[in-house]
């Protein structure tokens, strides 16, 4: 449901613990056209964990980046994500939306690890027009705390947000409007972000089971630093490379070993889960850790499927001008939450 009528323009705020990205779409010719991008780095430390630690310097660099970029509309979308947000689908009686609504709270206490009285709850009905006497419902449960920080955050900046989203669906959104091949079958999109790889089990298309690992790019660099005794930016220059540096190989395979790992054991669980032939048959990367050099093939040496990269762009329009002053080829991997956000609102 569209609680908003659909904007000519949106635009996509991730406010990442390694980078912040904006991205504008215009939707005024019928089909979302990608206008502009607009990305610069966090200070180290300033978010932690998705916790933001100094609001007063995040708020500072959302606004210059805005600024700089002259995008001027106080609207935006945001998501949150974390151990702060669950996912879950769950059966219930079949009924019609409207009378699930005065049910799901009930149903959520069942589920959900939070106090029920400080959560902000969504459902939505994935097999609305089946037949059986039960029904599947993806339910999503966020601590109200962190969706009133996320606001506060946005206020203290002068924004106002027109959706907030669960990160691991606005991943989605992108994904499947890029991959709509991918949505057959059960396939992973991997999120390597700066401090956290979001794990998105999709099973036909429908996002079933996500996973937040504590595996980044930052992990990488301060593997670097610590036992190559590197600087900081020569370290994270080896990790963005587009070569393996015999420095880094080690390292790769340890933390490609714990990432794997990962969704290994989020696999096992769908098909525990689901039913035994629900077998993950491909893995897709994004995030600005997809550039890791040799991480694909470690990834796949390990979990014995294909590991390909996945860009939001892939069947985006692009304006000429959307990357202006940057690399496409660098940048664009890290897009694809944002892109998810901004296309959120055509909806």
């Amino acid at each position: 449901m569209a609680l908003f009528p659909r904007a000519r323009s949106t635009v996509g705020l991730d406010i990442g613990s390694g980078f912040i990205k904006a991205v504008v779409i215009n939707h005024g010719s019928g089909h979302p056209v990608l206008e502009q991008v607009a990305i610069a780095r966090v200070a180290d430390d300033a978010i932690v964990e998705g916790e933001v630690m100094d609001p007063r310097l995040v708020a500072d660099a959302v606004r210059d980046l805005l600024a700089t970029a002259q995008i001027k509309t106080k609207d935006v979308t945001v998501a949150v994500g974390g151990r702060d947000v669950i996912i879950k689908k769950i059966p219930m009686d079949r009924m019609k939306e409207p009378d699930a609504l005065d049910v799901i709270r009930g149903e959520a206490d069942k589920h959900v690890p939070f106090d029920p009285e400080n959560v902000e709850l969504d459902f939505q009905i994935l097999d609305p027009d089946g037949e059986g006497l039960e029904m599947q419902v993806l339910l999503v449960a966020a601590k109200r705390e962190l969706v009133e920080s996320k606001l506060a955050l946005l206020a203290e900046i002068g924004l106002d947000a027109r959706v907030i989203d669960v990160e691991a669906f606005a991943l989605h959104n992108a994904f499947e409007r890029n991959y709509p091949e991918a949505m057959r079958g059960v396939v992973a999109l991997a999120n390597i972000g700066h401090e956290t790889t979001i794990v998105n089990l999709l099973e036909d298309g429908v996002p079933v089971l996500t996973r937040d690992l504590p595996i980044g790019v930052r992990r990488l660099r301060e593997d670097l630093q610590r036992e190559r005794g590197m600087p900081a930016e020569a370290a994270d220059r080896v990790v963005r490379g587009g070569y393996l540096d015999p420095a880094l190989a080690p390292h790769v395979a340890s933390r490609g070993e714990e990432m794997a790992l990962g969704i290994e054991r989020a696999a096992a669980f769908l098909q525990t889960a689901s039913r035994p032939s629900a077998q993950l048959s491909r893995v897709y990367l994004t995030g600005g850790g997809s550039r890791v050099p040799g991480l694909a093939g470690v990834l796949a040496d390990r979990l014995k499927v294909p590991v390909t990269p996945a860009h939001p762009i892939e069947r985006l329009d692009v304006a000429p001008d959307a990357f202006d002053g940057l690399s496409m080829d660098e940048v664009a991997p890290l897009l694809m939450l944002p892109v998810g956000l901004a296309l959120r609102t055509a909806a």
